[in-house]
């Protein structure tokens, strides 16, 4: 099944926000499919990551087995799905990013560091831009205006 992960944020001044590298860390709280157990820490997956899966299935950015059943349980970015999310989507949920999952759903999302962006009128890039407390704010020079991502939240959608 796949599950898409739904971004929203409120953008001043900047466009073009996205995970920036195959090494970004997407932060999960993933449910088991079987029993429904929640993973109680944040588990990160990145694109570099690849495992195989059982029987010789091909392979997933993380494979695992429950605490509480013992199912064996993947989750996959599918890398064709990531899409920036630009200033004309700001206030409204976009799909940033897909995950194939089999045997577990993603219920919980945490921005963390990595994210990039573009100044909406300039060239100016912004890199390592850390979305956690939900809020970021830098200033564009060549704009000379001051720039900003808030009130970052998230929802999961069945795709």
């Amino acid at each position: 099944m796949k599950f898409g992960l739904q971004f929203k944020a409120t953008l001043e001044n900047v466009t073009n926000v996205r995970p920036d590298g195959d090494d970004f860390r997407w932060y999960l709280k993933l449910k088991c499919g079987n029993c429904g157990e929640v993973t109680d820490k944040w588990q990160y997956i990145t694109l570099m990551d690849s495992m195989p899966l059982k029987g010789g299935r091909g392979s997933a950015s993380m494979v695992q087995r429950c605490k509480l059943c013992s199912r064996e349980n993947s989750i996959d970015i599918l890398r064709d799905t990531i899409t920036p999310y630009n200033l004309e989507n700001s206030e409204r949920f976009k799909t940033m990013v897909q995950f194939e999952c089999r045997g577990l759903e993603p219920v919980d999302f945490q921005p963390q560091a990595g994210f990039a962006a573009s100044g909406a009128e300039t060239t100016t890039q912004f890199s390592e831009i850390n979305l956690q407390e939900k809020d970021w704010t830098d200033y564009d020079e060549k704009a000379s205006e001051s720039v900003g991502i808030y009130e970052v939240t998230h929802q999961f959608i069945k795709c």
